[in-house]
């Protein structure tokens, strides 16, 4: 399907790049503009990524709460996504300092290309980043078709077939695109790589506790994201999932599932029996509205 081709190079010396975002810096300082894309870039034409169709452990995540303070997912498979994405861009050794942020990179920066067609909420070019550049003669700015064979090459694949992210597609991405991407997830699963040895969100787990939560539990970050942002509105270090299905149900996650394409909402697909959480649903079968 059509999408804008961008040249450049990823950064990501003083970022804290995970394994679904990653810092991107167009050959033209025009890039973004032209192709009517309304992103955020820092002082030196940095945009930050949001790598289109996938989902990876949290590192550092910070609940829209007043004061609310840093929460992860299990350190040694979060890292691991981010360590592989470097990795597949063309990064050789990476030093992070305590809070996870690049200190050095080998090289200082590695050639690549993205495909995108628009930004997200948050100013982050929603995209497909591959390493090097594109074959052919393919003109920088220019309108690229992007098939399955051809996303097999993008570091969004990459991830999913290591089963180092999760599958989570929003309404804009092409359908035969999130088919192929389905499919690498579900064969991931299957040969139980990656977050998917440990991975409760449809078995269901009786939550215990906050570091439980942090260092144990293998969960879909967008759950994740939405228990954390639930437990930081409680004054204390409680855990109680009384009020969780009637907090979901205020935060309108528009959706529809495939292949029945039944349009409803988070909280319906959710099972919260006591202390016991689940989705009733597979993420593949998932599709969130666009905000």
């Amino acid at each position: 399907m059509p999408l804008t081709l961008i040249k450049g190079q990823f950064r990501v010396v003083g970022a804290s790049p995970d394994g679904d975002s990653v810092r991107f810096y167009p050959d033209r300082a025009d890039a973004f503009s032209a192709a009517n894309l309304k992103v955020r870039t820092n002082s030196r034409g940095g945009v930050q990524l949001r790598l289109d169709g996938i989902d990876a452990l949290e590192t550092h995540y910070r609940p829209r709460v007043a004061g609310a303070e840093l929460w992860r997912q299990p350190k040694e498979l979060a890292d691991a996504a981010g360590a592989e994405l470097l990795r597949y861009l063309g990064f050789t050794k990476i030093e992070r300092d305590e809070g996870g942020r690049v200190s050095t990179s080998t090289p200082g920066e590695t050639s690549g290309h993205i495909l995108t067609r628009f930004a997200d909420k948050y100013g982050r070019a929603v995209a497909f980043a591959f390493p090097g550049q594109r074959a052919g003669r393919s003109t920088d700015g220019g309108s690229v078709h992007l098939d399955p064979k051809a996303l097999k090459a993008s570091a969004n694949f990459r991830l999913l077939e290591t089963g180092l992210a999760y599958p989570t597609f929003y309404s804009k991405l092409y359908p035969d695109l999130r088919q192929a991407m389905s499919d690498a997830a579900v064969a991931a699963r299957t040969a139980g790589k990656g977050v998917w040895e440990h991975d409760v969100t449809t078995k269901g787990f009786r939550l215990r506790s906050r570091a439980q939560l942090r260092d144990d539990v293998v969960l879909l970050p967008k759950l994740f994201r939405r228990l954390a942002d639930y437990l930081s509105l409680d004054e204390t270090d409680g855990v109680s999932l009384a009020g969780f299905a009637d907090y979901i149900d205020t935060r309108n996650d528009r959706l529809f599932t495939i292949p029945d394409g039944h349009a409803t909402e988070l909280h319906t697909l959710l099972s919260v029996r006591r202390q016991t959480l689940k989705l009733t649903t597979p993420p593949e079968q998932i599709v969130f509205e666009e905000a």
